[in-house]
């Protein structure tokens, strides 16, 4: 059975977590809680204490953010007839973060970019910081570009909110275009709360790793740069 590693990045808020917990749990989580990086428990501090080693200091603090509430999750799922082990890993999007989260990419066979729809700046963001990001540690990897919270644009309150800052949702050409202009393999819109484009989303993220386009035939397994 073949492993297949995604790795899921975006900006804070943008509904990360939630997109994973509603897919492996079919339930919404009620209340958002920042992820903190859950590779910390996995990894092991120096032998020393060292003030230049971010895991020695983050694990020495006494001032850490609570625990992720979305561990890194594995399943045995079937896609096109294919079984499939698949391996979900959730990261924080705080700059905080920006020096430990890479830690995450090695070995990722495909990358979920996250922003919400209800977000321009998180969707700017794609183009600012993820994209670079994820390309600087893992060039050949495929992407698929998720539009999240679908079900907040045409909600009548968002739209009021965003107007009141002269901002509209992202709409789909929009996602597309920004797909197309990052080279990703798919793009998607979904909800976590109604469910709707929730499976599409990694079952797609699979079919990228299990039926690459023919062009691109070299090893696309991420590896630390």
């Amino acid at each position: 059975m073949q492993a297949i590693k995604c790795v899921v990045v975006g900006d804070g808020a943008v509904g990360k977590t939630c997109l994973l917990i509603s897919y492996t749990t079919n339930a919404f989580p009620g209340e958002y809680i920042p992820t903190v990086l859950s590779l910390l428990p996995r990894m092991e501090c120096c032998d020393a204490i060292s003030a230049h080693c971010s895991v020695c200091l983050l694990g020495s603090s006494d001032s850490l953010p609570q625990p992720p509430s979305f561990d890194n999750y594995s399943a045995n799922v079937m896609v096109d007839g294919k079984p499939v082990n698949l391996g979900l890993w959730d990261t924080a999007g705080q700059e905080d973060y920006d020096r430990l989260r890479p830690l995450s990419y090695p070995q990722t066979d495909v990358f979920l970019i996250c922003f919400s729809l209800v977000s321009p700046a998180s969707f700017e963001n794609v183009r600012a910081k993820w994209y670079p990001e994820v390309r600087h540690h893992c060039p050949n990897t495929p992407i698929i570009l998720v539009g999240t919270k679908l079900d907040l644009r045409d909600d009548k309150d968002t739209i009021e909110k965003l107007k009141e800052k002269k901002l509209t949702p992202i709409t789909y050409p929009q996602g597309l275009a920004m797909a197309k202009e990052i080279g990703a393999v798919k793009y998607l819109e979904c909800s976590a709360l109604t469910q709707r484009g929730l499976k599409t989303v990694f079952d797609e993220a699979i079919r990228a790793v299990l039926c690459p386009p023919p062009v691109k035939k070299r090893k696309r397994k991420c590896l630390l740069l």
